[in-house]
């Protein structure tokens, strides 16, 4: 019996459907590790400008050398906040990242000073810290606000030229705190290796507005001074810029291997021994040969995961109540933060149940640290 036009249609809607469907579940089990990428001023707005050097050039070629190189990682998806000479409002590039759901959000800009001899990096995390360099420079970045339409209303009233109006609204960010720290870190010594000077001697806090609306792990790079004519020719060259985004890319890869593997962000949950079942392992035996691997004994190594789920200037009695009824929570005092730790084991397997739970009761940016003999290591060099 032939089958009319209609049913074949019905039929070839439906497979499609089928594949539809199936590609939908593959993206959603493999999603990709997002960074959104942020280049500094725009349009109208110049940033700084030095002996022809304009920052908001400089700041959009680097980020697209970036992205360019992130993009060559089928693992990575990038997100821009403009990739031409347009004028973003500051609140309208945390959201862009918050929409999109990214891992990341890296502001790129660079410095200048009225003392041409200044020179070096400098890479910030959001905070309130109260040093005056930390609080010029961030005055510096948010007066870009005043060219917006209804700048005051959009900040609640915030004073660009009064950072300290910002605080008591960061608290609920603080979460986020480490993960940024250790973004902006792997950042500063990708630049050392390049032999440039650190200005500060470390990762510095201050209270940027486009790194406080963005609810995930941000930072914000002052790649160098165009104010200071050797650096300024440096970063306003081509070969300049793509050693200043190889620097950049090579952080942000070391921060998502360190924290996310090499795979997908999901491979919390799929690595290193349940990878092995997904792919189909040719045995059972397989299967538990390679989670024998993962379970570490502190008898024997001396090895310990911990969830890792905030980070904050407060010090917290550790009560359930404080962490959304977890409890067995540790803290540690990192300079003027406390790092409020889930859990303790020495099998990374229940490591992985501990960190879903956190997860589950709302700490979406917990994450796995581990410590060998009481000093904190890689989660890769503890599962080796």
């Amino acid at each position: 019996m032939l089958k009319s036009p209609y049913s074949n249609n019905i039929a070839l809607k439906a497979l499609l459907l089928i594949a539809l469907s199936l590609s939908s579940l593959s993206h959603a089990q493999g999603s990709n590790f997002k960074v959104t990428l942020d280049a500094g001023h725009g349009a109208h707005d110049f940033g700084a400008t030095y002996n022809g050097h304009v920052e908001k050039n400089i700041a959009l070629a680097i980020v697209l050398k970036v992205g360019k190189m992130l993009e060559a990682n089928s693992k990575i998806d990038v997100i821009y906040t403009r990739k031409t000479d347009v004028f973003i409002d500051l609140v309208e590039r945390a959201n862009i990242a918050n929409r999109a759901n990214a891992n990341i959000f890296v502001s790129i800009h660079c410095n200048a000073n009225r003392n041409t001899s200044a020179s070096g990096t400098e890479t910030y995390v959001m905070g309130m810290n109260k040093i005056a360099s930390n609080l010029e420079a961030a005055k510096k970045e948010n007066s870009v606000i005043t060219l917006e339409k209804d700048y005051k209303r959009n900040y609640e009233g915030f004073d660009p030229n009064s950072p300290q109006t910002m605080i008591g609204m960061t608290l609920m960010q603080e979460e986020y705190l480490d993960n940024s720290i250790s973004l902006a870190s792997k950042v500063e010594n990708e630049f050392e290796k390049l032999g440039k000077k650190i200005r500060g001697g470390g990762v510095k806090q201050a209270p940027f507005m486009v790194l406080h609306k963005a609810y995930m792990p941000r930072i914000l790079i002052e790649t160098g001074f165009i104010s200071n004519y050797t650096e300024g020719n440096t970063l306003d060259s081509e070969s300049g810029q793509q050693e200043i985004a190889k620097a950049i890319t090579d952080a942000i890869l070391s921060y998502k291997n360190e924290y996310y593997g090499n795979g997908s962000v999901e491979s919390y949950e799929t690595r290193p021994s349940t990878r092995a079942a997904a792919q189909g392992a040719s045995s059972k035996n397989n299967v538990v040969a390679e989670t024998k691997k993962t379970v570490l004994r502190a008898s024997d190594s001396d090895v310990v995961f911990k969830v890792q789920i905030a980070a904050s200037s407060k010090k917290l009695p550790l009560l359930p109540r404080n962490f959304k009824g977890l409890n067995t929570i540790s803290m540690e005092k990192s300079g003027a933060a406390y790092k409020y730790m889930y859990g303790e084991t020495s099998d990374y397997n229940q490591s992985k149940v501990l960190l879903s739970q956190a997860k589950a009761k709302g700490y979406s940016s917990a994450f796995l640290i581990a410590f060998k003999n009481g000093k904190k290591i890689s989660i890769q060099e503890a599962i080796k």
